[in-house]
């Protein structure tokens, strides 16, 4: 569905962001962009999604495909109507609007409205909470809530490509096992694929069929989620465990040298 092929992203004409990544989602697909904070996450899905170019960034070399066709030159909106959708990360509600008010806006782009209703529907059946709050304003949501109406704002568009950025970002515990079992309903119901960064490895592991770690601006290694919960290097520098399985504090570590097999 996917193909991100060997991407240059570069800020103001000077940083060099994105040194030629790839990375590929397959039609259904749930996968995991993980990596520490400044590794180029975000930005990888600024791209694909089309803002960057507003954000003073430009892709400099590489392309990217939606279906076998190249979006690389694409606007936001023309990107939203093919099917992709992001869910940035901080949720990004519109305040001052309601419930329903925000969930519209996740439409704007369609002009089957009796659809449009139908997926409103759905939204309120994955997301009872936003039905019993459906004329309260956005901010006085609970920061649980304000995601949930993110990720429905974006299902409203109907998108074949859902991107999420960071959704278990300052939630508890219970509330991010509710929110990822909702998005596993989502991608299995709907037939949604799924691209999450996600700071807490575990979770996104768990939740995804493959994951790629990006470091500095490249992809250092890829597999099956599986085989990357077995990794020694993500066990020890994304999972916080050893080979003891003594957990390791990401404080205490001022860096670390990658193994050959990351390199190849």
């Amino acid at each position: 569905m996917l193909k991100v092929n060997n991407i240059q992203v570069v800020y103001n004409n000077v940083i060099m962001v994105l040194k030629g990544i790839s990375l590929e989602v397959a039609d259904g697909q749930v996968v995991a962009l993980l990596g520490a904070n400044a590794a180029g996450k975000t930005t990888t899905l600024k791209t694909i999604c089309g803002i960057l170019r507003f954000q003073n960034g430009e892709l400099s070399e590489g392309d990217i495909e939606f279906k076998g066709r190249s979006i690389a030159t694409h606007d936001p909106d023309a990107i939203v109507r093919m099917g992709i959708c992001l869910v940035p990360e901080g949720r990004r509600v519109f305040s001052d609007l309601n419930v329903v008010e925000n969930l519209w806006i996740g439409a704007h782009t369609r002009r089957d409205r009796d659809g449009a209703k139908q997926d409103l529907d759905m939204v309120m059946e994955y997301f009872p909470n936003l039905r019993r709050r459906y004329k309260q304003q956005a901010v006085l949501l609970s920061g649980g809530e304000q995601q949930m109406l993110a990720i429905g704002r974006a299902l409203m568009s109907r998108p074949k490509l859902l991107m999420l950025d960071e959704p278990s970002l300052g939630l508890a515990p219970m509330l991010v096992k509710e929110i990822f079992d909702i998005l596993r309903r989502i991608n299995s119901e709907q037939k949604t694929s799924i691209l999450l960064v996600e700071q807490n490895a575990l979770v996104a592991l768990k939740f995804a069929q493959y994951g790629y770690i990006m470091e500095g601006g490249k992809m250092v290694l890829d597999g099956p989620s599986e085989s990357l919960l077995e990794n020694d290097d993500v066990k020890e520098f994304y999972l916080g465990v050893s080979d003891d399985q003594e957990r390791k504090s990401y404080a205490g570590v001022k860096h670390y040298k990658r193994r050959k097999r990351w390199l190849s």
